[in-house]
């Protein structure tokens, strides 16, 4: 194999640069041709595709977002922006194409991959909701955003006696919220795999404030029924309901814009030689992932459409660290 190329699909997810850059170095020390994808699919679709050196991807592991872009494409969903894309990969004598990204990445991985191109992919999301690895590129760095401004703002609900509630990112899994509440100490947690009643969490606040606490904290993931928007309705109609006055955070994008963190730079890069081996041993079809911090593969096939779930034991240790 002599030619192959790279890109970046969907949310940007700290820690891409690293996969990206860990492509593109590992491809040339094998002898091999690396090209980089400009945003995404609907660049691939539109040719938007050049040759990457080592000089190239020097300078970018320890920035975020993706140099090599992200977009949406609708034509990409379709057979014959499929084959364009593959047509388009064909005349630059490209035989392979490695994609970093989450779960819709990764449909459209299988579904190239499905029409007979040799696709690999890269688990990376800020969500961790993508099966074939433990830990996907981008979540530490978000837990981390998460947990400083958790940090921040209990020294402001201390200071002023207050409540705050902080909503965090991870769409419809819970496990972003999960591990910034535990570390940060908060007194409740909501998530979409554990529904909590707004009752419920005015209960929890309320005993905190009976057992003297000057503040509380409660995270919310932004998947949950019961988010930021609808606990703030129920707690503005009964002020009194916790005897905390209630503030509210929305972290939003800012939990992907962040430098990466070491772990996800060592993950981006780990993740980033892990595909170009795969390719090199003959696989294709396969995400690269990592379990039981060993560098793995397993079939898209097996992946797509599908959720990890979280362990909801961790629930019951929030539970109890907010005693």
């Amino acid at each position: 194999m002599r030619k192959i190329a790279v890109l970046t699909s969907g949310g940007d997810a700290p820690g891409m640069n690293a996969a990206v850059r860990a492509v593109v170095r590992t491809g040339i020390d094998a002898g091999m041709d690396v090209f980089g994808v400009r945003d995404g699919y609907q660049g691939l679709i539109d040719g938007r595709i050049s040759y990457l050196s080592r000089r190239d991807v020097g300078g970018i592991m320890q920035l975020g977002g993706t140099f090599l872009g992200s977009a949406r494409c609708e034509a990409f969903k379709t057979v014959e922006g499929r084959r364009q894309a593959i047509a388009g990969l064909a005349a630059l004598g490209i035989e392979a194409l490695l994609v970093i990204g989450g779960n819709g990445s990764q449909t459209g991985s299988h579904a190239l991959s499905e029409m007979g191109y040799p696709v690999i992919g890269i688990a990376s999301t800020i969500d961790n909701d993508l099966e074939g690895s433990d830990i996907t590129i981008g979540v530490d760095t978000a837990i981390n955003v998460a947990l400083e401004a958790i940090d921040r703002l209990k020294v402001t609900a201390s200071s002023h006696r207050r409540a705050f509630l902080v909503e965090v990112m991870g769409r419809n899994c819970g496990y972003v919220a999960l591990m910034a509440g535990i570390a940060g100490g908060a007194e409740t947690v909501v998530i979409p795999e554990r529904e909590v009643t707004p009752d419920e969490v005015a209960r929890e606040l309320r005993e905190a404030y009976d057992r003297g606490k000057n503040h509380a904290l409660i995270v919310v993931a932004e998947g949950a029924h019961n988010n930021a928007n609808k606990l703030i309705s129920y707690f503005e109609a009964d002020p009194e309901a916790t005897g905390f006055h209630l503030r509210a955070t929305i972290l939003g994008h800012v939990q992907r814009g962040a430098h990466p963190t070491a772990q996800d730079r060592l993950l981006g890069s780990r993740l980033g030689v892990g595909a170009v081996r795969a390719l090199l041993a003959g696989e294709t079809g396969v995400l690269v992932g990592l379990r039981g911090n060993h560098v793995t593969t397993t079939p898209l096939g097996e992946i797509v459409g599908r959720q990890k779930p979280i362990d909801l034991s961790l629930f019951e240790l929030a539970r109890i660290m907010a005693q």
